[in-house]
């Protein structure tokens, strides 16, 4: 992207306006990949800022030619990777009220109640997302939700890109087990024909 560059070259001279351009353009992706790592909107908010902080901070040395996408993600999730290290989180997420996202079914869906059952469905993801270590999550995350590719994984978190094939194929596996297992102990609710889908 042409004026992303522009906006780059000129951010690095001291443009204040043109590194907002910047983070207007990055905030969801950046806010997301936080989320997915941290597990609440609020611990989200602040690792975006401080992504963004020391973004600002280093723009000095960001070379151009790589892509401005992957640095600035992989300052996220390097960010998100030693504030879990420190946290020293447990392995399972329990949420509040308070800090659970709240979804909201689109009044203009087909079928509300499947969209229900994806909302619940990408929480429940959400949960088992935690169970991951921290670098395992990092590249599940942008792989997944970011579509990077190996190679960029391997850049953005510092591996190999052996390390990243190693780390996903682990990740997806655990991943795997663990909503199969949730699953077998989570009982399906079957209705009765006639009966209203009301109870």
């Amino acid at each position: 992207m042409e004026d992303e560059k522009v906006w780059i070259l000129q951010a690095q001279q001291g443009s204040d306006e043109t590194f907002t351009y910047l983070v207007e353009a990055y905030q969801k992706p950046v806010y997301n990949l936080c989320y997915r790592m941290l597990g609440g909107s609020e611990a989200a908010e602040d690792a975006a800022q401080e992504t963004f902080l020391r973004a600002y901070q280093n723009l000095a040395r960001y070379d151009i030619r790589r892509s401005f996408g992957t640095w600035l993600l992989s300052i996220a999730a390097h960010y998100c990777i030693d504030r879990l290290r420190r946290k020293r989180l447990p392995t399972f997420s329990i949420h509040d009220d308070e800090g659970a996202p709240i979804e909201v079914p689109d009044v203009s869906a087909a079928n509300p109640e499947k969209e229900t059952m994806r909302g619940e469905q990408r929480e429940r993801l959400q949960n088992l997302l935690q169970s991951l270590n921290e670098t395992d999550r990092a590249a599940i995350i942008l792989r997944y939700w970011h579509e990077y590719s190996e190679a960029e994984i391997a850049e953005a978190l510092s591996l190999t890109v052996s390390a990243v094939k190693s780390r996903l194929h682990r990740a997806r596996r655990r991943l795997g087990h663990l909503w199969q297992e949730e699953s077998q102990q989570t009982p399906s609710v079957e209705r009765i024909p006639y009966e209203s889908p009301a109870f």
